[in-house]
């Protein structure tokens, strides 16, 4: 019989604004890096943190949550003017997390830090 698999809960914030900002920088960065820097990857990054930091507050812990809250959340963006989409976007934001906990994002394997 298969187990099924534990979700990945994140650690407790300390500083909220602090962690916004961090997530906002972390992400811009990943996204000028993949592709050419665009205009509106500042907004994406902005309006991604916002929507973990949002949901973070309302208590909620588990990636895989703030990982559809912030799908949500980015479905609203016009993203007209970027290569990236609400998909790609909730996605990056796991992955970074996941990253900072060590785990490889590929396979959920922890990685020694």
């Amino acid at each position: 019989m298969t187990q099924p698999v534990s979700p990945i809960i994140l650690a407790p914030v300390e500083n909220w604004s602090q962690e916004r900002e961090w997530l906002q920088a972390t992400l811009l960065r990943w996204l000028d890096a993949e592709y050419l820097p665009e205009s509106a990857n500042q907004a994406i990054a902005q309006q991604a943190a916002q929507a973990y930091i949002r949901q973070r507050m309302e208590g909620e812990d588990s990636l895989d949550g703030v990982n559809l809250a912030v799908l949500a959340e980015m479905q609203g963006f016009d993203f007209s003017q970027s290569f990236y989409g609400e998909f790609a976007i909730a996605n990056i934001v796991s992955e970074i997390l996941m990253d900072r906990m060590g785990i490889e994002p590929c396979c959920g394997l922890i990685r020694p830090i």
